[in-house]
């Protein structure tokens, strides 16, 4: 076997491998030998059909699977060894693939195209400024959350009359339905202009109201009267809602009860402490956008400020190859920029861990673990009826999947530490700023 590495420029590369008949036969024989011994092929006794009969009806197959392995096994093993840092994956040849005879040739020779990680520095330094947006907790927040917790944890009613900011279950038909579909329109998805005729209703009144002008969006419309996207969009006209309930949820009462169900039993005894809490809850809430922030600026910041050689060609050609069919040449045009962008931080981001030795610990994975699956469950009151059971959860989430959860949390938690990393080393000017202000930046 040959291999040869053919450097056209610093992200551009070709390899060139020559296989011999002498470095596949062996593994071919081989198998032919399994075939013959497993193969069931009538006329012949189990384990006594001769190679020859193999050789003709699977010989091909075998050496081409074989070729294939060897191929892969030595490509990986030459890019390893020689520390190449390729883009991808080697991309073959494939016209030179097609004109390979599997009959008759004995020799081969395939090439494959490689993109290379260019060689790059970045700057780690004070020089390097980035601003953090921290938000101002104001009063109205504060009782615009405090509300929200009372809805939340409130208790259902069903009212004789329909007010303001109830949900309304009936059955609504459009005018080309045969029948209706029993449905629930919650007040905060009707128009602000057309939610004055839905105020005083009763169970069996009947009411017409125009769909395009009345419900918000197409996704509710579509859910209210059981029709498709498409359909819900394009709907004009007339709907008739015949009602058959009220639904209003009356907000909890500010009492011992409403505090063990938010933060867990006994973490809080007062009304002082419970706000108190709902504060620290929100400033970690903004502290955690703030950062979400910071993150995205700091990534903007460096793919802006690296100088970085990308193989385009290659690179679009990859992107194309191993989608396989997915995205079109026009997709990968449109989101070149978006790709090469997500490339250039992937790989500041690997440079700086690897430079600096960053590697997450076990602990500090099962940590992280731990809060998605707190995240994902409800919070903290959650957190503490679970109690030791949330080990075994966060153990048994980062074993399934063959380790496929536990490569994704090991990689957010060296991101993370990557991101800590360079706030340490570059400097943070800190802003204060209202939430709508913090909001139009963020959307920016």
């Amino acid at each position: 076997m040959d291999i040869i590495l053919d450097k056209k420029n610093s992200t551009e590369a070709s390899i060139k491998i020559t296989l011999n008949e002498s470095d596949y036969q062996p593994k071919v024989e081989e198998k032919v030998k399994d075939y013959a011994k497993k193969a069931q092929i009538k006329g012949f006794r189990p384990g006594k059909v001769p190679k020859s009969v193999i050789q003709k009806m699977y010989g091909k197959s075998i050496l081409v699977e074989e070729v294939n392995q060897l191929l892969s096994h030595s490509l990986n093993d030459y890019i390893r060894d020689n520390k190449l840092q390729i883009i991808g994956d080697p991309l073959p040849d494939m016209e030179k693939a097609g004109t390979i005879d599997w009959d008759h040739q004995k020799d081969f020779e395939f090439d494959y195209n490689i993109g290379l990680v260019d060689e790059f520095a970045y700057d780690l330094s004070e020089k390097q400024e980035v601003t953090a947006h921290k938000i101002a907790l104001d009063d109205k927040v504060l009782e615009e959350t405090l509300d929200n917790i009372k809805q939340q944890f409130g208790t259902m009613i069903n009212p004789e009359v329909s007010e303001e900011g109830d949900a309304i279950f009936g059955t609504f038909k459009a005018a080309d339905q045969e029948e209706g579909k029993g449905s629930l329109l919650d007040f905060k998805n009707i128009e602000k202009e057309a939610q004055q005729q839905f105020v005083g209703l009763k169970k069996g009144d009947v009411l017409s109201f125009d769909i395009e002008n009345t419900v918000k969006s197409p996704e509710v419309v579509a859910d209210l009267l059981g029709m498709e996207y498409n359909e819900a969009k394009a709907l004009k006209g007339s709907v008739e809602l015949t009602v058959q309930n009220i639904n209003r949820t009356e907000p909890a009462e500010m009492n011992q009860e409403l505090f063990d169900k938010v933060f867990g039993p006994e973490t809080v005894d007062s009304e002082e402490a419970f706000m108190d809490k709902i504060k620290e809850t929100l400033s970690g809430n903004y502290d955690r956008e703030t950062d979400f922030l910071l993150r995205r600026d700091i990534r903007d910041h460096y793919i802006k400020n690296t100088e970085m050689k990308i193989p385009e060609a290659f690179l679009k050609d990859w992107l194309l190859r191993s989608n396989e069919g997915k995205v079109s040449a026009e997709d990968i045009e449109r989101e070149y920029d978006a790709y090469v962008s997500e490339l250039k931080w992937d790989l500041i981001k690997s440079k700086i861990g690897e430079d600096h030795e960053i590697k997450p610990e076990h602990e500090e994975i099962m940590e992280k673990a731990k809060e998605m699956i707190i995240s994902q469950l409800g919070g903290p009151g959650m957190a503490a009826q679970l109690g030791d059971q949330l080990d075994s959860f966060a153990d048994n989430y980062l074993k399934a999947e063959n380790g496929k959860n536990y490569m994704r949390v090991f990689n957010e938690v060296r991101d993370d530490k990557v991101h800590e990393f360079i706030k340490d080393k570059i400097t943070i000017e800190e802003r204060t700023i209202d939430l709508e202000e913090f909001k139009k930046i963020a959307q920016g």
